[in-house]
């Protein structure tokens, strides 16, 4: 029998006669492939670096000078010096906040002239550009980006850290060059004026001469730098908040793959079921000549075919998710990372790709097990329509037996280190336990309803029985919806343990964190990477008002610490302040630490921080500040769920003796004992008039705290509700095929007396088993794939310490939820059941 004959008859034309079935399939895969397209577009929306118009406006460079506190004005000088042919572009790189609609956007200084006349970027040799120029000395002269839709010669307010200006725009940066989105351009002194850097710039970008090995300039130039003032290729510090980034991502992917596993359980059982019912067709195709080789392309062929239909189904679809995405991930990004703004979203050729790719793949590796079975079909043993549902019988001890190993397998796997700063091995670690669970659900289901078929009997009657013994006489069919469901309902569970955990750990933490009454912060847009500072004698003015006890100054400087970022930071220690305390791996009382912490050249780190860098108390680590480099010894280690880069501690007396910049980039306010706070806040309030800050209680804080917390994980909650959602269509899907494949059956319990009531009864049952069975499987699943989330996955993605804690009432909640839905899911299945005519279906054979 030809090939195309045997596709038609075995594939083509069935799938015409029962659109639905292969519509399910589409559905589940579409939507499964459609989230990890979103989660692909999104991260790379989200992840568009706040500083990708500050690469770009100054054209190709080799090497960046970077220090701590910013590049003295020497140094600069000195680069500018040097004996070699290269080219230097000082750089101010901060942000600024448009007061008219509170969007923040880059702000760049530059040497507007010498980047001109040098030759420096396509942006600037713009000739109606070079014209506005004359204005460079002007105080209030800006140029921006056409995005930012201001016209030359118009008003803009900015507030640039604690003050509001009013700026004139003197020229718009071409269309033409290679600035995404919004920036606003000055020259380099005015920048430095704006920022209240005098003295000093953030970056010094050089370009090295033509000739030469680029080792051997940089060697030169290295040599030429003080201690604590780093030489690094240029785009360094994007690279590592990209690396740091990458678990991050990838996490997220990893959780939009589970989507496409409940997928693919779900793709085996409808083709497995499809096998089973055209067994005899299979055998008299076999009889008439098609080889084994023929019946097994032809499935697979199918598998293609509705692999490639769903994946470009999901195209659209994954597009349209990704953006409610890129504003949850954005929001986490700039939370938790890197100021960033998203970029656009574009369906690329490598878009198209992935959802090919990874939708056909997972249709035909979830195909192959059916098509196998297909083509060993024997004529002979065609009609045997038992045999391999007995099979399964027989082989669910030597399963167990597997999933026993595969169990071990991923226990070993949860204790190995990260490889490459990754969990591989822990998530390899997850992908052991499900498939464990996988290969033991035959065996549950056997005993569970071998187990409860009498207690049914006498709870809810003959139907409950028959519905009992129905699932365990059909394990193969059975045991892969129960684990289809069973994975996406341990998923949920896991997550839910861990965010539940996570959120605990968080409010025990801002307990202890939280110490002072009132909190100040320059005001506009603040993120990671974003430290504004406020006017260093706002904390005298704001100490000398009635009922302020004492004020916390808080500085912080985004730092890089062996090839990856954390956060610097000073703090006022105040040793009479006992209620001020942070938590220590140590257990080390707080007035014991902070002392030694005030004692000399001494640290704190966070736990994140001592995790990437394999940083223990005692230790020492050599930082670069200003000019020179010091070594600091660590005196412990605190808890913090703050900031995923890391924390490095000073008294703030000693980082002045290296950065000496008075300017805070905090406030804490610390009222005295029965002071009314009310008229504390406002006191202080008037005491900050002429500065644009803004002031928060303790409790305002917490609230925002578990806010911004609760929206970081609000991507984590959808791609959970996706994979019940396949999971629960797929189920519906399934059941359908389940009551076609049995049709004689039903035949057979209507001429025996059987009601439609009855039958509608068993159906119901049916599915109300499998959620029972699939809530007990997923919940058992999910505490441990809970536990290798938050002592595994996180620790080492970014090393955090979660207290593990079980969240009740959500969990409750969603288990019940996902088991109405599952009964639901029966209602369609069971009124095909009670139309089919018995006569018919029992004379089909």
């Amino acid at each position: 029998m030809g090939r195309l004959a045997l596709l038609y008859r075995m594939i083509l034309r069935p799938l015409m006669r029962q659109p639905g079935r292969a519509l399910l399939i589409v559905f589940a895969l579409a939507l499964g492939d459609a989230a990890v397209v979103a989660i692909d577009l999104a991260g790379d929306a989200a992840a568009g670096s706040f500083h990708s118009s500050m690469e770009t406006l100054t054209g190709k460079n080799d090497l960046e000078v970077t220090a701590a506190g910013g590049v003295p004005d020497s140094v600069v000088a000195r680069v500018a010096t040097l004996p070699f042919a290269v080219r230097m572009s000082p750089r101010i790189e901060d942000h600024a906040t448009v007061v008219a609609n509170g969007e923040a956007v880059p702000l760049i200084g530059i040497d507007l002239v010498g980047e001109a006349s040098g030759g420096g970027t396509q942006a600037l040799d713009d000739a109606e550009l070079k014209e506005s120029f004359g204005h460079i000395n002007d105080a209030d002269a800006i140029w921006t980006t056409r995005a930012l839709g201001k016209a030359v010669g118009e008003k803009v307010e900015l507030l640039i850290n604690d003050q509001t200006r009013v700026y004139t725009v003197r020229g718009l940066i071409p269309e033409t060059t290679t600035v995404s989105g919004n920036a606003v351009l000055m020259d380099l002194g005015a920048a430095q004026r704006a920022t209240g850097k005098m003295g000093r710039v953030d970056r010094v970008l050089i370009q090295t001469p033509k000739g030469g090995a680029f080792a051997d300039w940089e060697k030169q130039i290295d040599a030429a730098l003080p201690d604590g003032v780093m030489l690094n290729p240029q785009g360094s510090e994007t690279v590592a908040n990209r690396r740091m980034l990458a678990a991050f991502r990838w996490n997220l992917r990893v959780l939009s793959y589970i989507a496409l596993l409940v997928g693919a359980f779900l793709i085996y059982n409808a083709l497995s079921v499809s096998v089973v019912r055209r067994r005899a067709d299979i055998g008299t195709m076999r009889a008439m000549g098609a080889s084994r080789g023929a019946v097994l392309g032809a499935f697979l062929v199918e598998a293609v075919l509705l692999g490639f239909v769903g994946a470009m189904a999901s195209l659209p679809a994954g597009r349209l998710m990704a953006t409610g995405a890129v504003r949850l991930l954005s929001a986490t990004v700039n939370a938790l990372y890197v100021s960033s703004t998203p970029g656009a979203m574009r369906l690329t050729a490598g878009t198209v790709v992935l959802a090919l790719v990874v939708g056909i793949g997972v249709a035909v590796v979830s195909a192959l097990a059916p098509a196998r079975e297909a083509g060993r079909v024997a004529p002979t043993e065609a009609m045997a329509r038992g045999r391999r549902e007995y099979e399964v019988q027989v082989e669910r001890k030597r399963d167990a037996l597997i999933a026993a190993v595969l169990a071990a397998l991923g226990a070993a796997a949860a204790q190995a280190p990260e490889l490459g700063g990754m969990p591989v091995m822990g998530y390899l670690a997850a992908l052991l336990f499900v498939g464990a669970s996988a290969m033991v659900t035959p065996l549950v289901v056997h005993a569970a309803t071998s187990a409860g078929s009498g207690l049914l009997r006498r709870m809810m009657g003959v139907e409950a029985l028959l519905a009992s013994r129905s699932l365990g006489g059909s394990l193969r069919r059975t045991s892969v919806l129960v684990g289809a469901l069973a994975t996406a309902i341990a998923m949920m569970t896991s997550v839910g343990i861990m965010v539940g955990s996570f959120r605990q750990t968080v409010l025990t933490w801002m307990d202890g964190q939280l110490s002072g009454d009132l909190y100040l912060r320059p005001a506009g847009a603040v993120s990671a990477g974003q430290h504004p500072t406020i006017a260093p004698g706002l904390a005298e003015r704001i100490a000398q008002v009635p009922g302020v006890q004492s004020v916390s100054r808080f500085r912080a400087y985004e730092i890089e610490y062996q090839g990856l970022p954390a956060t610097l930071a000073g703090v006022d220690v105040d040793l009479r302040r006992s209620e001020q305390s942070l938590s220590y791996l140590s257990g080390r009382s707080a007035v014991d630490v902070l002392r030694e912490l005030t004692a000399g050249d001494n640290a704190l780190v966070s736990e994140p921080f001592a995790n990437k860098h394999h940083v223990k108390a005692g230790d020492t680590i050599t930082l670069p500040l200003g000019e020179r480099k010091a070594t600091f010894r660590v005196v412990d280690v605190f808890y913090d769920y703050g900031h995923e880069a890391g924390f490095i501690i000073l008294d703030r007396a000693t980082m002045l003796k290296y950065l000496p910049d008075p300017a805070p980039t905090n406030l804490a306010v610390f009222l005295k004992p029965g002071t009314d706070s009310g008229e504390a806040r406002a006191a202080v309030q008037r005491a900050a008039a002429g500065s644009d800050v803004l002031m928060f209680s303790n409790g305002e804080i917490r609230r925002e705290g578990i806010r911004v917390f609760d929206q970081t994980f609000a991507i984590t909650y959808a791609l959970e509700a996706i994979s019940i959602v396949v999971a629960i269509g797929g189920i519906a899907g399934a059941l359908m095929s389940i009551v076609m494949d049995r049709r004689r059956e039903f035949g057979v319990l209507r001429f025996l007396g059987a009601t439609t009531t009855q039958i509608r009864k068993l159906i119901l049952v049916e599915a109300g088993l499998i959620g029972l069975l699939a809530n007990a499987t997923g919940l058992a699943l999910g505490y441990v794939l809970s536990l290798v989330l938050v002592y595994v996955i996180n620790k080492q993605s970014f090393g955090w310490t979660i207290q593990f804690h079980w969240p009740v009432a959500v969990l409750l909640g969603s288990l019940s939820l996902v088991y109405a839905a599952t009964v639901l899911a029966g209602i369609v299945p069971a009124r095909m059941a009670v139309w089919l005519n018995p006569i018919e279906v029992v004379h089909e054979e």
